[in-house]
């Protein structure tokens, strides 16, 4: 496939850890708000420009747009941000809980996308779409990079190895205590030899950010439309992106808490449950599932450990998976929740937030409702979930499938604003 460098708008070293953020989608409005309360040189002040307005204003209005695009260029005109004079590629590198993963900062090509050689295993909300394209639009260019993976090469592998060796651009350890640190690439020999290293890598997979690889891509072809003379060569043909080798990546549980037992008391819904999985054993402390097929369900202060029975096992790609299991033979069938994407009755809690936060959820949805509600409906439940492998979101986007909504989790999160891809 192809990456090409570029030249990135990024901040001067010694406020990098001050520019740098959180993605824009990780915030609601207030805690975005909250955020950037006495840190002015935070990218979410450009990411989220909504909260330079009153909490009440329209945050899709254009003239919010226009503010993030006044606010990076005020950024690059006071030196905030600086620009390289050729194009480079970078590498950036982020540490959590002693885990280390290295990624390459490159222009991945639309038509790559387009083509499908850059994979995808989830469908995108059009509404969510909206707002990254005219966020993308406004500022022309792109703040937010697609994380991105692909399956591990030696040569590419070695190249990085190289550039790691040297004293790195940015090296700082933000608030959650996560290392980051970014090296620059920029002379036209070595970035001519990773290009051709990458042109080896047979397809790249989207791992976070499907949301803004769309929007990027859809302005790209935006651009197309507008300059029919287009030679493919120019910057809204490219999007930027981080690509990670797959085996150094982890993936977190994305776990479900369900608002009632749809009616049912609950001993009805755990003779129910039985049918499709074991209860294998039961605890007032929390369950973690300890392999593919286990989950753990939380209820009126008990935890109960279980396992898929085996006749419900199978090798499919996209039924195979534990959020497929719980979502075809208990969610759907027992509790109600035909569409998760759309019901107002389940909510999802990534599995950073620890099994904690789901006692916490449940005891807070069972304290909204009065004793006839809880009896009529049924208390809440939450389930705990094995994590989805790398090796199974690989397959998923092979297939051409697509994975139930939330069924993963990645963490380090990458940061905003470190990296910025100008689009002409």
């Amino acid at each position: 496939m192809l990456i090409r460098p570029f030249k990135a708008i990024r901040p001067r070293a010694d406020v990098a850890s001050q520019v740098a953020a959180l993605p824009y989608d990780v915030y609601d409005r207030a805690e975005a708000a909250a955020a950037v309360e006495g840190k002015p040189l935070s990218f979410l002040n450009i990411d989220r420009p909504e909260t330079q307005f009153a909490p009440d204003a329209d945050m899709y209005a254009d003239e919010v747009y226009a503010k993030g695009r006044e606010l990076l260029e005020a950024r690059i005109s006071d030196g905030t941000y600086v620009s390289d004079d050729e194009p480079c590629f970078y590498l950036y590198e982020l540490v959590m809980d002693g885990r280390s993963q290295t990624g390459i900062v490159a222009c991945c090509a639309v038509d790559d996308y387009l083509d499908g050689t850059i994979k995808k295993h989830e469908n995108t909300l059009e509404k969510k779409e909206r707002d990254r394209i005219r966020h993308i639009d406004a500022l022309d260019a792109q703040t937010g990079p697609i994380f991105l993976t692909y399956r591990d090469n030696s040569s590419v592998d070695e190249l990085v190895a190289q550039v790691r060796a040297r004293e790195p651009l940015y090296d700082f350890v933000s608030d959650d205590g996560i290392t980051h640190r970014a090296w620059i690439i920029a002379a036209a020999a070595e970035t001519e030899k990773l290009a051709e290293a990458f042109s080896a890598v047979p397809a790249a997979y989207i791992a976070d950010g499907h949301h803004r690889a769309a929007s990027a891509v859809k302005v790209g072809l935006k651009r197309r439309e507008e300059h029919p003379e287009y030679t493919g060569d120019e910057e809204f043909n490219f999007f930027l992106s981080v690509l990670f080798p797959a085996s150094q990546l982890a993936i977190l549980p994305y776990n479900r808490a369900v608002h009632d037992l749809g009616g049912r008391a609950p001993e009805a819904f755990l003779e129910e449950l039985e049918k499709s999985y074991e209860i294998l054993h039961k605890q007032e402390t929390p369950l973690e599932p300890i392999d593919k097929g286990a989950a753990a369900l939380y209820m009126q202060g008990t935890w109960y450990g279980l396992g898929v029975r085996a006749e419900f096992e199978n090798d499919h790609p996209v039924d195979g998976l534990d959020a497929s299991l719980l979502q075809n033979l208990v969610l759907g069938p027992l509790l109600g929740i035909d569409d998760p994407r759309t019901s107002e009755r389940i909510e999802f809690v990534g599995g950073i937030r620890g099994l904690r936060e789901l006692e916490r959820r449940v005891r807070v949805l069972d304290a909204a409702r009065s004793a006839d509600q809880l009896k009529e409906q049924g208390p809440a439940v939450a389930f705990a979930l094995y994590p989805t492998a790398i090796e199974e979101l690989l397959a998923v986007a092979d297939a051409g499938m697509l994975m139930p909504p939330k069924s993963t989790w990645f963490e380090p999160k990458l940061r905003s604003g470190l990296f910025i891809h100008r689009l002409s």
